[in-house]
């Protein structure tokens, strides 16, 4: 039933796992944060043992629903500009279209099923997302850190229900098919991917133009390649992507003139044009001054 609704709601793939301590990761993630591969996250370090252990955010969690859904362009050859925002961004916020799904999902869930206690999650708090969707079979964590599903490659966002219900869990995914295959640490221009599923964040080009509050260090002068807000280089070269299909989401497709925008466009671009244009996009995140600030060095660049 749980499945049924997800697919009429738009997503792609969903999948239930028993709600435990992911043991397993604690090793992984307590050295990430040691080595200071987070950057200037801070609230990264929050919070340790709620993003292990779903149970310390819902009491009684007997379950971690994961859910799917593509944010693939039905047309990216239509990106003209010639400064680069990452495809997730290419349309309205994520947060407030996926939440208001999985509302609309757990409504339909309590009158089937009576009241529960539960929780939603969509990249707003500490859980563990990636894991959660390779032990609800959804696929498996590449090189770059990314999850990849054999049918969709990793243009996708993921969304969490944690609940009280007891439910049929599916089996975790079996298996990493990178293979051999090092195009995404290859092509990384800052050398962000440090080896197979280890990721400097700090060096990374989206968090360096987002969560970065600074300008960006000149030490990256060179290598950003484009790009203003976030960056697709390691998905764009995965081969798994080959079989990334247009998302149904219309409200992810992308839209506006901005796409087509040449330099001086975005270098002109006024903070009421910017709130105008991005006032539903995920480009809030970074705000008009941090993306004029990554404009400014990337034109600057270029034009040296």
């Amino acid at each position: 039933m749980i499945r049924q609704l997800a697919t009429e709601l738009g997503f792609s793939f969903c999948g239930v796992s028993r709600a435990r301590r992911l043991d397993e990761e604690a090793p992984r993630l307590e050295q990430w944060l040691k080595e200071k591969r987070h950057g200037e996250m801070a609230w990264m370090e929050n919070h340790f043992d709620k993003r292990l252990d779903p149970r310390l955010l819902v009491d009684g969690a007997k379950s971690v629903i994961s859910l799917m859904i593509s944010y693939f362009p039905p047309t990216p050859g239509n990106y003209k500009t010639p400064l680069k925002v990452s495809k997730y961004a290419w349309g309205s916020d994520y947060h407030h279209v996926i939440k208001e799904k999985l509302r609309l999902l757990t409504n339909r869930l309590e009158a089937e099923a009576g009241s529960i206690n539960y929780r939603i999650f969509v990249d707003s708090a500490p859980v563990l997302e990636r894991a959660w969707a390779v032990n609800a079979g959804i696929g498996w964590i590449g090189k770059n850190t990314m999850l990849i599903s054999r049918r969709n490659g990793s243009f996708f966002f993921l969304a969490e229900i944690i609940t009280d219900l007891e439910l049929e869990y599916d089996s975790p995914f079996g298996g990493n098919y990178c293979g051999d295959c090092t195009r995404c640490s290859d092509a990384c221009p800052t050398g962000a991917i440090t080896g197979p599923r280890q990721l400097d964040a700090s060096k990374c080009i989206s968090y360096l133009t987002i969560e970065l509050k600074e300008s960006v260090p000149e030490e990256f002068k060179s290598r950003m390649e484009g790009w203003v807000f976030g960056c697709d280089i390691c998905q764009d070269v995965c081969p798994w992507n080959r079989f990334s299909i247009a998302g149904n989401e219309t409200a992810f497709h992308p839209s506006g003139k901005w796409m087509e925008w040449n330099r001086d466009e975005w270098m002109n671009m006024e903070k009421l044009t910017f709130t105008k244009l991005f006032g539903r996009s995920p480009l809030m995140r970074a705000g008009f001054m941090k993306l004029k600030n990554s404009i400014s060095f990337v034109s600057d660049f270029e034009k040296e």
